[in-house]
């Protein structure tokens, strides 16, 4: 056996020790917290923590669930602190550095990052159409970050193959569309109008379709299993976080870097538009994704402590929203970016719920911040039916557009998901329902959005004549 086995084997009987003393804790009870406690492990260990952190993760999510392994975790929470530095120094027991498996996924990772540059910046030489590279430039960016996945997940060739294939059929599809670029110039022949609102709505929904498929490589495969999705919600807000800091982060050193070349009078800004943007933003992305798998529950999580912060602020938000909204001018006279903004409402209450619900142990009984999410919620179901109804009527004026056609059928999809989840959080608030199905529903759901951002993607175009 391994000094770093042995080290795990070690802290094992520590634990089991410590919960035996325990009096109202049997015997077969201490056994069967262990077998559980070695499955944690076992499973933290297989996503690329070592067996330290894996050990001190496991007791902390037990924690959650049984008050004696609470207890435990929190007298060594001082542990779960020094884990928190990148790379950490040696193994626990001595020997090499634990931190050599780690250096190497970051230089693989690192080397992905630079292929993905280099395909974005020959995509912006061979075209300089910036709707094109608008278009093209997630299925030459995310294949890189799902390949890095698919490596570390150990996914089957099968999958892999499938998904390339679905996403090779996608690229081609909305490349090859004859999208409208409006009449020529009868003296010069040159085009000066917009790109086709067609294109614009495919280069924004094709990446949704992208993300999707990634999930399943980042589900492993098991895209199926609820706790996999609701994993893969999580991931995706701390990776939200994450990019979020690291650009603030590189805008300031950029900022900083321009200002002195420019004192210096040496213009930066060609660099920055020609070679640095288009490494950054890949490199940002799968830099970003390292980081949440490398310290993944170690800590609490981001997204939902943010959830909890902002759940309060936005009830207030939407509240005078909807005063706004019955106060203000007639439904028939307002905005027609009302159903759009509406989106984006319900979109932020949809990603304040989901990531509450991601980190609550589904245990606990109800209490104040249930019903705080059930206000929440009602009152933007309230916002978005007093907005809908106005571009109801805009649209029974003037007529269906691609835009308005698929900001409408968000709003639906969405309307459906909260609703539905407005009422199961109502039934476990009143002890009819278990917390068990809301969550369930919250995961069963996600792949509506795929399908619709799918349609949108390849039906809109022909359906709208390529405009």
């Amino acid at each position: 056996m391994n000094t770093e086995r042995t080290g795990l084997e070690r802290q094992i009987d520590q634990w089991r020790a410590f919960v035996a003393r325990r009096p109202a804790i049997a015997a077969h009870d201490v056994e069967e917290m262990e077998d559980h406690l070695r499955e944690q492990v076992s499973d933290l260990a297989a996503t690329g923590l070592d067996d330290d952190e894996a050990f001190l993760v496991a007791v902390k999510r037990m924690g959650k669930l049984d008050d004696v392994s609470r207890e435990f975790a929190r007298e060594h929470s001082d542990r779960l602190w020094k884990q928190l530095v990148l790379f950490p120094d040696e193994h626990p027991g001595g020997g090499a550095p634990a931190g050599l498996g780690r250096f190497r996924d970051l230089g693989i990772l690192l080397a992905l990052a630079i292929g993905a540059g280099l395909a974005l910046k020959l995509l912006t030489l061979a075209t300089g159409d910036e709707s094109r590279i608008l278009l093209n430039g997630p299925f030459l960016v995310l294949p890189f970050l799902a390949g890095w996945f698919a490596w570390k997940r150990d996914v089957g060739w099968r999958t892999t193959t499938a998904l390339a294939a679905v996403t090779a059929a996608l690229a081609v599809a909305v490349n090859l569309y004859p999208y409208f670029r409006g009449e020529p110039d009868p003296g010069t022949g040159d085009v000066y109008a917009e790109p086709a609102m067609t294109l614009l709505l495919a280069a924004l929904h094709a990446p949704v379709v992208l993300w999707f498929l990634f999930g399943v490589v980042y589900a492993g495969g098991a895209w199926r299993a609820g706790t996999r999705r609701m994993d893969f919600v999580r991931f995706t807000g701390e990776l939200l976080v994450y990019l979020t800091l690291i650009a603030l982060g590189g805008m300031l050193l950029i900022g900083l870097t321009f200002g002195v070349l420019s004192l210096a009078g040496v213009d930066f800004e060609p660099f920055v538009e020609d070679w640095l943007a288009p490494f950054a933003l890949p490199g940002a992305l799968l830099v970003a994704a390292w980081l949440v798998e490398a310290k993944k529950s170690v800590v609490e999580n981001i997204a939902p402590v943010l959830a909890r912060v902002f759940t309060p602020l936005a009830a207030l938000m939407l509240a005078a929203m909807l005063v706004a909204l019955l106060a203000g001018k007639p439904l028939d006279d307002v905005d027609r970016e009302l159903l759009i903004l509406m989106d984006a409402v319900l979109l932020l209450v949809l990603f304040l719920v989901l990531y509450s619900i991601s980190a609550r142990d589904p245990q606990a009984r109800p209490g104040t911040f249930d019903w705080l999410q059930l206000v929440l919620v009602a009152t933007a179901l309230a916002v978005d039916a007093v907005g809908l109804t106005a571009m109801l009527v805009r649209i029974a004026e003037f007529g269906f557009t691609a835009n308005k056609v698929a900001a409408l059928g968000l709003n639906l999809i969405l309307l459906v998901h909260l609703a539905w989840a407005g009422r199961l959080t109502l039934g476990f608030l009143r002890g009819t329902r278990t917390f068990a199905a809301t969550e369930r529903w919250q995961t069963t759901y996600l792949p509506a959005y795929a399908a619709w951002a799918l349609v949108v993607a390849i039906a809109f175009p022909p359906i709208f004549a390529f405009t």
